[in-house]
């Protein structure tokens, strides 16, 4: 095959205009809403599960932390059904860009933690220097903590573009490889094509995963500064 293999990643462009705006704003167009007293049954699954995804994150936090339930709840809709949406042939995932996912994890971790300076300020403070730590070492520890402090966002957002950009990976080179051993053997194919549904299958369950995994932590920042 003389495709590139990263040619899936590439943002699409039409007239010589990227299409990454619109594609980021179609999620939002695939869940419904209704005004009806009594709710069908793809909405009442859907608030179901939002409710108890909301009642396991943010039973944690205080009053404070749950005006951000909103927010999270529509981070984990939006990443959950951007990357299931890419999943599907042809298509394009903007989870995969690692530019994407800093946007996304830079403002809510620089939210939460102006919001911990603001409202717990020596708590927050006290997390740069651990109790009874000797002093040759304070301003080492200084120094580590401040540095694991500004790395969070960088970790969430590599960790996120690195599964789903695996994934889609896996099983571009997996499908490459059932077409090409389809001439050459035909159980050999069978054996590969039957791999490549249960990753498809995995894959799956890793784009909600990492939807959920995202926002947990991003809810945990949250509790550590409310």
């Amino acid at each position: 095959m003389n495709e590139n293999l990263f040619t899936s990643f590439i943002t699409p462009m039409i007239l010589g205009l990227p299409l990454a705006t619109l594609i980021v704003m179609f999620p939002s167009m695939l869940f419904p809403t209704s005004n009806r007293l009594v709710n069908n049954r793809l909405i009442s699954l859907q608030q179901w599960a939002l409710q108890l995804v909301s009642k396991q994150m943010m039973g944690i936090h205080n009053a404070k932390g749950q005006t951000w339930t909103l927010m999270l709840m529509s981070l984990i809709l939006f990443i959950g059904s951007t990357n299931l949406l890419g999943l599907l042939p042809h298509s394009f995932t903007p989870t995969t860009q690692l530019s994407m996912n800093l946007g996304m994890a830079i403002p809510l971790w620089a939210g939460a933690v102006v919001t911990g300076f603001r409202n717990k300020t020596k708590a927050s403070l006290a997390h740069f220097l651990p109790q009874g730590t000797p002093t040759p070492l304070i301003p080492m520890l200084i120094i580590i903590e401040t540095i694991s402090l500004f790395i969070q966002p960088i970790a969430l957002a590599v960790r996120l573009t690195a599964n789903i950009t695996a994934g889609h990976l896996l099983i571009h080179l997996i499908g490459g490889a059932t077409l090409a051993l389809m001439s050459i053997s035909t159980t050999t194919a069978l054996i590969t094509f039957i791999i490549l549904v249960l990753l498809t299958i995995l894959e799956f369950a890793v784009a909600m995963i990492q939807a959920y995994v995202f926002t947990l932590l991003v809810s945990l920042y949250l509790h550590d500064n409310t």
